[in-house]
C-alpha cells in the first residue's frame, strides 16, 4: 500500500523542500492550490499534439493547447470559439475564412494567425496518426502552405481541394491534430529538422490553461498554471498520479490522498455512490461495444441471422447485471454526445421473434460458431450472456479469449466468425464512425484499404453512397438529419450487433467542482474545475 508520505516524496512535481513540508504537516487533504488525480497512465507515448493519438495523451494535451474551435459541450451540434473569434466560407464552400481572439501563450506572447498556419502546416508536413483528420480535405506537404495562409496577424484562410461542409471542417479542426503551437518556441528547439517533435514530445508550447512542468512515463505528470491562459480558478497545478490498481485509486480517494480517482469500477463506484464525501462526474464516451458477424461463414452471411443475433440478446439484463455503472444500452453506430446520434434501441430479447428469424433463414436447428472476444472484463462475463442467450435460438456459441491485441489481429486478418470487440471513434464528426461502419470500396483480400468492414467482408454500395452524401451535405441541419436516417437503416440491415457505449466516472472529492468528461477524451478538462 502506498502511504501518504511515500505518495507525497515519489512524485517529482513539487520541490523537496514543499514534499516534506506536506509530508509532515496537512495530512488531511491536497493543498487547496494542487489537484491530485489517480489514474492509469500507461498509454502515453507522446505531449506533441501533432503526433499524439492517444486517449490519456490527447485528454493532458487539450488543457495545454487550445484550437480555432472546440465542441460546445451541452449541444453536440454546435461548435464554439475558441482562438477564432468568427469564420465565415466563402460562395463556392471552398474558401474558409477565420478571425482570431485575442489570446497568449504561456510565454506571454500573443497567438498569431501566423502560429495558426504554422500549427496545420506542421500537422501536415509531419503525417503522424491523427493528420488523416484534416489532410482529408485534400492538404498535402506540397500544398499546405498555399492553402493554409495567414493573411495578417488575425486573419487565416484554409482552402480545401472541394466545396467542404463547414461544419464537418470545424470539427475536425476541433481535434487535438488542430492544436496551435507557439511557432518560435517550437523551431527554436528543433533538432535535425524535426521541427521541434523531439522537445516538444516531454515540453509545452500552447495557450491552454495549463503548460507541462514534467512528464516521467508510468509515474506522473505535472501540469503548472499558464499564467496568460483562459483558466480563472484558484488551481495552481494539476498532478496526475499513474495508479493502476482501482482499488489503490479507491483507498488513496477516500484517504484524502487524491482529489479526483479516475478508474473506478462498478462495484467500487457502488461503494461511495451515496456517500456526501465524493461526487461523481458521468459521462457517456465514444466508445461502442459490439458484436461483428463474419461474411465470409455461410450461415452468418444471412440477414435473417444477423436480426435473430440482435432479438436474442438480453441487452437489459447485461447492462443492469454486469456493467451497471460502466455501461450503457446503445444500439446505433454514432455514440451519444456526438453530432446526430440517435437515442433509438429498437432491439430486446425476444426469442420467439428471433426463433422465427432463424426459420426464416432455413436454420430452424441452428448452427455452430466460434466467436472471440477480449479476456480483460467486463467481455468475458458478456460473452458468458451471450452465449446462453444465442443457445436459446440455437446457435451454439464457442467462446474464444485472447488479449485485446489478439483480437484485432485476428480480425484484420478476416479470420474470425463472430467478435466481441469495441470500437473508439477518432475525432468529433458523425463522418468519423459513418465512414467506419458504411464504406468499403473494395472487398477483395488484397484491397489496399481495409476498413472496419472490410474485416467482417461486409460491402454495401448504398449506405456507402448514402454516407458520403450526409458527408458533404453543405446544410449543418440536413447533414444532421442524413445521418439519422443512415443510422436507423443501418442498426436494422447490417451484420454488427451495437450493444452499449462506455459510461466513464470521475470519482471526485466534495471540495472539486468543475472537472468536466466528454464524449472524447481530449474535451476532458480541468479549465472550470475549483478547489473549495
Amino acid at each position: 500500500m502506498v502511504s501518504r508520505r511515500q505518495f507525497l516524496m515519489g512524485s517529482a512535481t513539487l520541490p523537496f523542500l514543499s514534499y516534506l513540508d506536506l509530508a509532515e504537516s496537512a495530512f488531511a487533504a491536497t493543498p487547496k492550490d494542487v489537484l491530485v488525480v489517480a489514474q492509469q497512465l500507461d498509454n502515453m507515448t507522446s505531449l506533441d499534439p501533432h503526433e499524439s493519438f492517444e486517449a490519456v495523451g490527447g485528454e493532458v494535451i487539450s488543457n495545454m493547447y487550445q484550437k480555432l474551435v472546440h465542441p460546445n459541450t451541452e449541444d453536440p451540434s454546435k461548435v464554439d470559439p475558441a482562438l477564432a473569434a468568427s469564420w465565415a466560407a466563402d460562395a463556392d464552400s471552398k474558401v474558409f475564412t477565420f478571425k482570431l481572439a485575442k489570446a497568449s501563450f504561456a510565454s506571454g506572447s500573443p497567438v498569431t494567425s501566423e502560429d495558426v498556419a504554422f500549427s496545420l502546416h506542421r500537422a501536415i508536413k509531419m503525417n503522424k496518426g491523427a493528420a488523416f483528420i484534416i489532410n482529408q480535405f485534400g492538404f498535402t506537404a506540397e500544398n499546405v502552405e498555399s492553402r493554409i495562409v495567414a493573411k495578417d496577424a488575425e486573419t487565416l484562410t484554409l482552402t480545401t481541394e472541394k466545396p467542404t461542409a463547414i461544419s464537418f471542417l470545424l470539427y475536425c479542426l476541433s481535434a487535438n491534430i488542430a492544436a496551435v503551437v507557439e511557432k518560435k518556441v517550437v523551431l527554436a528547439n528543433e533538432t535535425n529538422s524535426d521541427m521541434g517533435n523531439a522537445w516538444l514530445q516531454k515540453n509545452s508550447a500552447g495557450s491552454g490553461s495549463f503548460q507541462l512542468q514534467s512528464w516521467k512515463a508510468s509515474e506522473a505528470v505535472s501540469l503548472t498554471l499558464n499564467p496568460h491562459g483562459p483558466y480563472k480558478g484558484n488551481l495552481k497545478r494539476v498532478i496526475l498520479r499513474h495508479v493502476t490498481d482501482p482499488a489503490s485509486q479507491l483507498l488513496m480517494l477516500k484517504k484524502g490522498d487524491v482529489d479526483i480517482a479516475r478508474d473506478l469500477t462498478s462495484e467500487q463506484l457502488r461503494t461511495i455512490k451515496n456517500d456526501a464525501e465524493f461526487t461523481l462526474v458521468t459521462k457517456s464516451i465514444a466508445g461502442l461495444v459490439l458484436i461483428s458477424l463474419n461474411q465470409g461463414i455461410a450461415n452468418l452471411a444471412k440477414p435473417q441471422v444477423w436480426q435473430a443475433v440482435k432479438w436474442a440478446l438480453d441487452y437489459k439484463g447485461m447492462q443492469e447485471n454486469i456493467v451497471p455503472l460502466t455501461h450503457k444500452i446503445h444500439q446505433s453506430f454514432e455514440p451519444e454526445g456526438f453530432p446526430s446520434a440517435i437515442s433509438d434501441t429498437p432491439f430486446q430479447k425476444d426469442i420467439a421473434k428471433a426463433k422465427a428469424l432463424m426459420a426464416e433463414a432455413g436454420l430452424a436447428d441452428g448452427f455452430d460458431v466460434t466467436m472471440d472476444h477480449y479476456a480483460a472484463q467486463p467481455y468475458p462475463d458478456l460473452a458468458q450472456a451471450i452465449q446462453a442467450n444465442l443457445a436459446e435460438i440455437g446457435i451454439r456459441v464457442k467462446l474464444q479469449s485472447a488479449e485485446n491485441r489478439q483480437v484485432l489481429t485476428k480480425m484484420r486478418a478476416r479470420q474470425h466468425e463472430m467478435a466481441l470487440s469495441a470500437w473508439g471513434t477518432d475525432y468529433f464528426d458523425p463522418n468519423s464512425n459513418g465512414e467506419v461502419f458504411t464504406i468499403n470500396k473494395d472487398n477483395s483480400d488484397d484491397a489496399k484499404s481495409k476498413p472496419f468492414l472490410w474485416r467482417s467482408r461486409y460491402k454495401n454500395d448504398d449506405f456507402a453512397a448514402k454516407a458520403e452524401a450526409a458527408r458533404d451535405e453543405k446544410d449543418p441541419a440536413k447533414r444532421i438529419a442524413l445521418y439519422e436516417a443512415l443510422q436507423r437503416e443501418h442498426m436494422q440491415n447490417s451484420p454488427f450487433a451495437f450493444m452499449f457505449q462506455t459510461v466513464k466516472t470521475a470519482a471526485c472529492r466534495k471540495a472539486v467542482s468543475g472537472f468536466q468528461l466528454g464524449a472524447l477524451s481530449e474535451a476532458n478538462s480541468y479549465r472550470e474545475t475549483s478547489k473549495a
